[in-house]
């Protein structure tokens, strides 16, 4: 074993495999893969060995359609099998409901280029006779579904690393890793110690304790999963006979079971609602190539359903139960990237579904390794998403939820209790209790999403369709629009950015230009590529012992991921200092045309019109407690957020509610106010803008500020801006029915043979694919066609704007679409629906923007 590598890779499952593959495919021959034991030694060597492309994630989705097409690469290079077999697979809708979840999913297939089918049970049926047709409404049928030998596919990951350069060792484990003050990361094995300049957890089952080695507690919990093989089948051997095909690979959601064929009979598998966590503290290192004891028991009910749905499987005799570990993160998604805090410690664990998404991992692992960036849209996976309060339990108490649901309808206005309340501010106790108020998570934090009408059940009632908070998320916003209302905003980031050279800091981070002391300005953060990784409110408060201070909000769930580019780009000569506040910070908002009415009597300062202008900024006493206070809300309208310690919120909260009686003040919730902001045609964090964007795609331009110097992006965005998006976000008027957009349906266009050029985005959406060398290659247009009608585009978010009485959309469009507000034009996909749409280029709420300013 050498001494010295550029990066060295701990884990030898699919997952470690690939990015080792993949780092030397990139280039970096000197790298190392260590393995406690032998390859696949903890959860790929019992995987039942599915894989797919479908994904609620359409950029997890294209990953997983990456790593699809890959296998036959690695065939091919290392000469090793790895056992393919393309069956094809349907997802079986028992109700109506689940119907609409596969019309959903269907829709997203359109512009991720997947050639799904929606189908009858019949048709289903005829490809997989086992089934009773009776107990299902429909079905969804996906060519590029199949299975593997597991053990064979991570072994041609590995051979091809091999032939590639890179170097693996087996049978010795890494006992401690330790960083010195350069940056060297030292990784002591059984058999010696490597200086690297990279470490990767890719440790699986062991990922905990790799974590723990630098001083990590991933949010990450291995489940008992259990699958069962049946002897052989006469029903099985007829199919095979006379069609001379396989069968197909078939996914069951009332009964929580997948099943595909196994040699001559049938391999079913369950994520059953009595879930069992595996080892939930520490893995045992001595835990290699052994099963679990199987507890037929605990997935009887599954079993129950399965035997109604599929009558075959209760005559066939069972062979062997297969009860093994897979990890889980607790939204079900892999961990992936560099972990904040740390230099050159990266993460790609928690994979379950390793054979759909491994290769696809570790292509965006080693682009970011190598290239600095992971070359696609990874936010769903980025290990960032979780903050301090996903700890233990909360993994293990949400990976239990996820896991037992993971064939459950997730419905957009669901809201899941496990591990609720994480956090909670200061007012929690009078919004449930006394305002009666829908709580939603809000990166772990209690914030109202709705209130109840008083004697009313506070709880959504879950679907797909308009539901019970549709009328009193109206009257919360039309009573904000006629008169006054409060909201909590303590969901979002809030930073302190100090120091004598914050300013030369946040200029260089920032596209804007920074505000004169008391004055805010909005502002776009860019990567060097310059696509949108950021979205910022700066506020200056002016100079204290001659040094600069700014105030930085920006999107909650996006904390962790902006500090660790903050701390990427820190002068290393002290003149900074970075401070995020958390929920050590909390805020209210007022909004509303007599939102003045109300903060006059409760401060001692002239805050009128002329003395506290619209964007301004400044420190005051609200109901005598110390706050900051910004001129501007997100609501649109004349508005305040106010800002103060959390031992002060009941008292400012309870004052201003006394004043606002007058007024009639209305407390609202987070659905009032993304319906407001719809109203403006105000793009959101993570839906509209996402780091897959150009500032002028994002139509975002009016802060980015190309003649102000120097920074982060400049270059990419001046090019941008000379060469012309070739996408553009905008805003929809839809005529919609009962259902409003969710976000990812497809966006129609009566366009005929008109040439867009290449239309499909850097994220995938369109129709990727790729060449040999995992390089995507682009086609013109979606591919998608309908007569003269095209899927062009594709909805970011949207829902119902209640007080101008329209439902809307945002979306990304061809830039030569995106100026025509023609009617007849547009028609954009609500469940399975293709609903006419059109452009609204000014917001339909105070386009002059004359409300913000009142």
């Amino acid at each position: 074993m050498k001494s010295h590598a550029k990066a060295v890779v701990i884990g030898g499952g699919v997952v470690g495999c690939s990015v080792l593959y993949h780092l030397a495919r990139a280039g970096w021959s000197d790298v190392m893969l260590i393995e406690r034991s032998e390859l696949t030694s903890g959860s790929s060597w019992h995987a039942a060995g599915g894989f797919h492309t479908l994904n609620g994630d359409p950029n997890v989705a294209k990953l997983q359609a990456y790593t699809v097409q890959l296998y036959r690469e690695i065939e091919e290079i290392s000469g090793q099998p790895c056992g393919l077999h393309l069956t094809g697979g349907v997802m079986l809708a028992d109700s109506p409901e689940r119907m609409d979840f596969l019309r959903l999913a269907h829709a997203k297939g359109r512009y991720l280029g997947m050639e799904t089918e929606l189908i009858t049970p019949s048709e289903a049926k005829s490809m997989f006779p086992l089934m009773d047709e009776r107990h299902f409404v429909g079905a969804m049928w996906d060519p590029v579904e199949g299975h593997l030998d597991p053990s064979g596919t991570t072994h041609a990951y590995a051979k091809a690393a091999r032939k590639l350069g890179a170097e693996i060792v087996l049978r010795n484990r890494v006992t401690e890793l330790t960083q010195a003050i350069d940056g060297t990361w030292k990784v002591v094995t059984e058999k010696g110690t490597v200086e690297a300049e990279h470490v990767v957890n890719c440790g699986g089952l062991w990922a905990r304790e790799v974590g723990r080695m630098a001083g990590l507690e991933l949010p990450l919990l291995a489940m008992e999963h259990m699958y069962l093989l049946t002897e052989p089948m006469p029903e099985v051997e007829a199919f095979n006979r006379e069609t001379g095909r396989e069968m197909i690979g078939v996914i069951d959601f009332k009964g929580e079971i997948y099943t595909r064929q196994e040699r001559n009979g049938i391999l079913l598998g369950t994520y059953e609602k009595a879930a069992k966590p595996w080892s939930p503290r520490q893995t045992p290192w001595d835990f290699g190539h052994e099963l679990l004891e199987p507890d037929i028991d605990r997935i009887a009910p599954s079993l129950e359903v399965g035997f109604r749905h599929f009558p075959a499987l209760e005559n066939a005799g069972i062979k062997q139960v297969i009860n093994g570990p897979f990890t889980f993160a607790p939204d079900g998604n892999p961990l992936v990237g560099p972990v904040q805090g740390l230099t050159n410690y990266w993460v790609a664990c928690a994979v379950m579904a390793g054979f759909s998404q491994g290769g696809g991992v570790g292509l965006a692992l080693a682009n970011w390794m190598v290239e600095g960036d992971p070359g696609f849209d990874v936010w769903g996976m980025d290990v960032t998403r979780f903050g301090e309060w996903a700890s233990l339990r909360y993994t293990n108490a949400k990976v239990r939820e996820n896991y037992s649901r993971r064939f459950s309808i997730r419905f957009p206005n669901e809201e899941l209790p496990a591990a609720r309340p994480a956090q909670t501010t200061p007012l929690y106790d009078i919004m449930v209790r006394d305002n009666n108020a829908v709580m939603g998570d809000s990166w772990g934090l209690e914030t109202p999403l709705w209130f109840a009408p008083k004697g009313t059940e506070p709880n959504d009632i879950v679907s797909f369709h308009r539901s019970n908070d549709f009328a009193p998320v109206g009257q919360e916003v039309r009573a904000v629009r006629e008169s006054v209302g409060i909201t909590e905003i303590a969901n979002f980031a809030k930073y302190e950015i100090s120091g004598t050279g914050a300013r030369a800091f946040l200029d260089h981070l920032m596209t804007n230009r920074l505000p004169k002391p008391g004055r805010i300005v909005l502002t776009p953060m860019l990567n060097e590529f310059g696509k949108l990784i950021g979205d910022f409110t700066i506020a200056s408060r002016g100079p204290k012992d001659g040094a600069d201070r700014f105030m930085v909000w920006g999107s909650s769930a996006a904390q962790i991921y902006h500090m660790r580019w903050f701390e990427k780009h820190l002068p290393r000569d002290g003149t900074v200092h970075l401070h995020r506040f958390d929920q050590t910070l909390v805020g209210l908002s007022l909004a509303g045309p007599k939102s003045l009415a109300v903060l006059e009597k409760c401060v001692d300062v002239d805050i009128s019109k002329d003395a506290f202008r619209f964007m301004d900024f400044r420190e005051m006493a609200v109901a005598g407690a110390p706050c900051m206070v910004n001129r501007l809300t997100y609501t649109g309208d004349l508005g305040y957020e106010i800002w103060m310690p959390p031992a002060c919120q009941r008292l400012v909260y309870a004052a201003l509610k006394e004043v606002g009686a007058e007024f009639g003040i209305v407390d609202f919730g987070m659905r009032a106010l993304l319906s407001m902001r719809l109203e403006k045609n105000f793009p959101t964090w993570f839906r509209e803008l996402r780091p897959i964007y150009g500032a002028f795609e994002g139509a975002m331009e009016r802060f980015v500020k190309l003649d102000k110097g120097d920074f982060i992006g400049r270059e990419a965005a001046k090019r941008e801006e000379r060469e012309g998006p070739r996408l553009r976000r905008v805003s929809f008027i839809v005529e919609a029915e009962d259902a409003d957009v969710m976000g990812d349906e497809p966006i129609w266009a009566k366009v005929g043979d008109q040439d867009f050029g290449t239309v499909e985005p850097p994220h995938g959406y369109g129709a990727p694919r790729f060449d040999a060398k995992g390089a995507e290659t682009t086609i013109a247009g979606s591919g998608i066609v309908d007569g003269e009608w095209r899927v062009v585009g594709w909805v970011t978010s949207g829902g119902y704007a209640h007080s101008v009485e329209k439902s809307m959309a945002q979306g990304y469009v061809p830039t030569a679409l995106s100026k025509d507000e023609s009617a007849g034009l547009f028609e954009i996909e609500i469940l399975g629906r293709r609903r006419p749409a059109r452009v609204n280029i000014e917001p339909p709420f105070d386009p002059g923007g004359g409300r913000m300013r009142a």
